[in-house]
């Protein structure tokens, strides 16, 4: 293999591993814990937290917290295996973005 084609390909490499850490970022990640919904972009940033007051008691704070936290959670673990499932292919050099 010449040494255009090398780059060519890794140029390629490039721009697909861009192109899935796009879809990641730009996905909307939703998780719904009891009565509190939490949604977060790709990029682990938390956008809005729902929370169905009519549930809730003033002494169940404790439990909203621990709801918030359980949610937030799922959602930054579904990112990261969308992230190995889309960037996993590009072995160690999608650890780079």
């Amino acid at each position: 293999m010449n040494m255009q084609a090398m780059m060519q390909q890794a140029q390629k490499l490039q721009k697909d591993m861009m192109k899935a850490k796009k879809e990641i970022d730009e996905k909307s990640y939703v998780n719904t814990q009891s009565f509190v919904t939490v949604e977060m972009k790709g990029t682990k940033e938390v956008v809005k937290v729902t929370i169905d007051s009519d549930s809730l008691d003033k002494e169940d704070i404790e439990i909203l917290e621990d709801l918030i936290c359980v949610a937030v959670n799922e959602n930054i673990k579904q990112i990261e295996k969308d992230t190995e499932s889309k960037m996993g292919r590009f072995g160690g050099v999608a650890g780079l973005l």
